[in-house]
């Protein structure tokens, strides 16, 4: 006998079997996410190579352009995926920006920093780690920067696997470290620049974070715990965001014209200022506008920071891809000059072809890996709000421009993080100071155990620890890397 189709038995056995195929479907996609990323990434690759070949297909030593483009293609995205989130990271964190709006918003300003004032001259061998006239030919000169190169980017990519943001400028230095260590030995090093560069694995975090711990008490004692605070807002918000401006206009006229003009410190000091106090008289009757009919609660005050961490975060993303691109090309673009000329111990400048590689790596890289580091910069390490965000925003800018001015060399990433250590250990200090007062008005009020204590932290210490230990072993993982990368290419190639 036929089975009847209208049975409800019937029914629900279809009904379970579309259902095994939709969560099929489902599956198929969440495995697939991943592939289309790789696969993506592998074209790009691909078409750097093949870039570098239209440019010099017709050159005896094309095929070690054409590798060397397809690496720095690959540190590219590497940066993309890392490097970038720090500076998406707090406006997400805070609901200003939506993950697609910081992608591309990013992808704008990241390529515009790059292709405008990026690409200055890059000094010899990464900016004198090791001595050029130690290495001895222009071939071992070449497979050191290949070296360089391909450790930087892996470790790099590493780190974005397991979730740790690091300095893709450290994982440069380490890889050209390693490779001149295995090149021409320890004495080849310039210890002085590398001592220099350790320092900063300590200033740039602990300042960033000192300065946005610093903004943030300013907001709380200023504005939070005023008795009303829409009116102190509309005094103190107009103050910071001229601040905010007259740091990102310093910082911007300093490192980001130097193409076109060259400016220094008082100089770019000066524009700054000028910038500050144009926008603080704006910005007094929009915070005033802004505000009316707005309830005199916290909650509130996020409308009146929402825009300013916005521009923030475009303006970071533009002077990162005007400072941080030559980590991606800067060695390839010391391969392709001493391919040219085989002169590799004077400076040399990166061709448009060069820069283009890297502005569209970066651009690649963050929109197909970036979302995993952007959430854990944002809403992995502490609560973010956009006025703890703002605080973090600008502290990158005006911990670069102190740090400039004192001639120490800092890491945008460690003074992103920790800037948001900071505003995170800051509001645990700022919640025990108020249990403690609190207890002494109210003496007989119940006490948390101390695991609940440790429980009620504001910043996750497991992030926290595995984000310094990413960040201690960053330049001796790439240089052992790249000294074991730069002995295999040696008995390959000999």
């Amino acid at each position: 006998m036929p089975e009847n189709q209208n049975d409800p038995r019937h029914l629900e056995t279809l009904d379970r079997d579309l259902a095994r195929f939709s969560n099929l479907e489902a599956a198929t996609s969440m495995v697939g996410r991943p592939m289309v990323g790789v696969g993506v990434s592998f074209i790009f690759v691909v078409m750097a190579g093949l870039a570098a070949m239209l440019f010099f297909g017709q050159a005896s030593n094309s095929y070690i352009v054409i590798i060397a483009a397809g690496l720095g293609a690959y540190m590219a995205l590497n940066i993309g995926a890392n490097d970038v989130a720090n500076n998406m990271g707090p406006a997400v964190g805070a609901n200003a920006l939506s993950m697609g709006g910081a992608i591309a918003i990013a992808v704008v300003f990241e390529s515009a920093g790059a292709l405008i004032a990026g690409g200055d001259v890059v000094s010899t061998i990464a900016k004198g780690i090791i001595e050029p006239e130690r290495i001895g030919t222009a071939d071992v000169f070449v497979w050191a920067m290949m070296s360089a190169l391909l450790s930087a980017a892996l470790w790099v990519n590493l780190a974005t696997w397991v979730g740790a943001p690091v300095s893709t400028t450290h994982s440069v230095v380490g890889g050209v470290m390693g490779a001149g260590i295995a090149a021409a030995g320890f004495s080849a090093v310039s210890w002085g620049t590398m001592s220099s560069i350790a320092a900063s694995w300590v200033i740039s975090p602990v300042l960033g974070g000192a300065i946005a711990a610093f903004f943030l008490f300013v907001i709380k004692s200023r504005i939070i715990y005023q008795d009303d605070k829409i009116t102190a807002a509309r005094k103190w918000v107009p103050i910071l965001v001229g601040i905010m401006a007259g740091a990102f206009g310093a910082y911007l006229a300093l490192k980001g014209l130097k193409k076109i003009i060259k400016i220094d410190m008082p100089i770019a000091l000066l524009i700054g200022l000028a910038i500050a106090v144009i926008a603080w008289l704006i910005m007094i009757p929009v915070t005033k506008k802004q505000s009316i009919g707005l309830e005199n609660r916290n909650k509130s005050l996020k409308v009146l920071f929402g825009i300013p961490l916005v521009v923030s975060a475009a303006l970071l993303s533009f002077a990162h891809g005007a400072n941080d691109v030559a980590n991606a090309v800067g060695p390839l673009a010391a391969i392709v000059d001493v391919s040219q000329s085989g002169d590799f111990t004077s400076a040399f400048s990166i061709p448009l072809w060069v820069m283009i590689i890297g502005a569209f790596g970066i651009s690649f890289g963050l929109f197909l890996f970036g979302p995993k580091l952007i959430r854990m910069v944002g809403n992995q390490i502490t609560k973010l709000n956009p006025m703890r965000a703002y605080c973090v925003a600008l502290s990158a800018a005006i911990t670069v421009i102190f740090a400039s001015w004192l001639g120490l060399p800092v890491s945008s990433t460690h003074i992103a993080v920790g800037a948001v250590f900071g505003v995170g250990f800051f509001r645990e200090w700022d919640a025990e100071r108020r249990l403690r007062k609190a207890r002494v008005a109210m003496p007989d009020r119940p006490q948390y155990a101390p695991e609940e204590r440790r429980r009620r932290k504001l910043v996750r210490r497991s992030h926290f620890m595995t984000i310094i230990a990413a960040w201690i072993i960053t330049v001796p993982a790439a240089a052992i890397m790249s000294g074991v990368i730069f002995f295999l290419i040696s008995s390959f190639v000999s």
